[in-house]
């Protein structure tokens, strides 16, 4: 039986599915609500995601973000972070830790992310760290 694959996605890479209309953005939101991988979410990832879809550069009604958050969250599973949270490497954003947190706490295959702070952290966990390409390639090649 194939199990499917624990995600995390990072804020930047959910808002570019959810927002924006590239091929990529458009795979990766096809991917999730497809069933082609589980996206994770913790209360601190949630609490950027809403955050960030309020911010007056994207002109997002709250109808809007409402309705972009029902595109994601029905397809995500909620994983509590213990206290204290798991180790994982120093990362030079603190911003970044709670993905960390969430892929070590949630067992995650990987965690996909444009970020190069994460990014640059690549074979130092337990999880693979990917730019969304790289994730899709994978995907597709499982």
């Amino acid at each position: 039986m194939n199990r499917v694959q624990r995600i995390v996605f990072d804020t930047n890479v959910v808002l570019s599915a959810l927002v924006f209309r590239n091929a990529a953005a458009t795979h990766l939101r096809h991917a999730w609500q497809h069933g082609s991988c589980l996206p994770l979410v913790s209360t601190p990832t949630v609490e950027e995601l809403l955050r960030v879809l309020a911010y007056p550069k994207f002109r997002l009604r709250a109808e809007d973000q409402h309705e972009l958050l029902a595109d994601y969250l029905p397809w995500t599973r909620t994983v509590h972070i213990p206290q204290p949270p798991p180790a994982v490497p120093d990362c030079r954003d603190p911003f970044d830790i709670p993905f960390l947190h969430l892929a070590a706490a949630g067992r995650a295959k990987t965690l996909v992310t444009g970020d190069r702070d994460l990014l640059a952290l690549q074979g130092k966990t337990a999880f693979a760290i990917l730019a969304p390409t790289e994730f899709l390639a994978q995907l597709h090649a499982d």
